[in-house]
């Protein structure tokens, strides 16, 4: 089954399997920096610390308090989902409160769409914010139908300034709470196929 748990630095060997699948990309949702040294143990936790710390950072530069969860199967990382905590106008622009990634290996399974519902129902049972706003590339049809099975609502489409159209949606977290929905089954009920990241 799947889990999301706090960042942990026991899960070094399997993070280092996924970083070397994902061979250079970006990787939504995990809050890596071209500063961080992730190869070393040593690196790999100073990292995993700085994780930690940032919910309880002060605003500077665009940055914004920002809670980080790893999606897990047992002692497997699968990958990584973001909540920050307010938007700026950077974000509300285009990445939004959650970021999410799943490693290669193991998109198709549904770990994206059940991360963001359990992260929903985590946002919703924790009483704010009212609604969460996520972003995905236009061309990026896996995250989007992710998005879309947690209920999310395409508000429109804009060009990045890489010259590519994201999709921006919004996510009403009461309709977690009135559905009552505390926990969600390991699996979506549809598999997500393709890449699967939301900025």
């Amino acid at each position: 089954m799947f889990e999301l748990v706090v960042p942990d630095a026991s899960f070094y060997p399997s993070f280092a399997e996924s970083h070397r699948e994902w061979d250079g990309a970006h990787q939504d949702g995990a809050g890596l920096s071209p500063d961080d040294n992730i190869i070393s143990p040593e690196g790999f936790d100073a990292w995993v610390r700085r994780l930690l710390g940032a919910a309880h950072v002060v605003e500077s530069g665009g940055i914004v308090p920002c809670t980080y969860r790893w999606i897990t199967e047992g002692s497997r990382y699968v990958g990584a989902i973001a909540f920050r905590h307010h938007l700026t106008p950077a974000l509300l622009h285009s990445g939004g409160h959650i970021g999410y990634g799943v490693r290669p290996s193991d998109r198709g399974r549904g770990a994206a769409s059940w991360a963001l519902q359990e992260m929903c129902a985590r946002l919703a049972a924790q009483g704010e914010p009212d609604r969460v706003l996520l972003t995905c590339d236009d061309a990026n049809a896996a995250s989007a139908r992710a998005i879309e099975r947690c209920g999310g609502l395409l508000e429109d489409v804009r060009m990045g300034g890489n010259g590519r159209y994201f999709r921006r949606y919004w996510i009403d977290l009461a309709r977690f709470e009135s559905e009552g929905l505390a926990a969600f089954p390991a699996k979506a009920s549809a598999p997500d196929g393709g890449p699967q990241s939301s900025r």
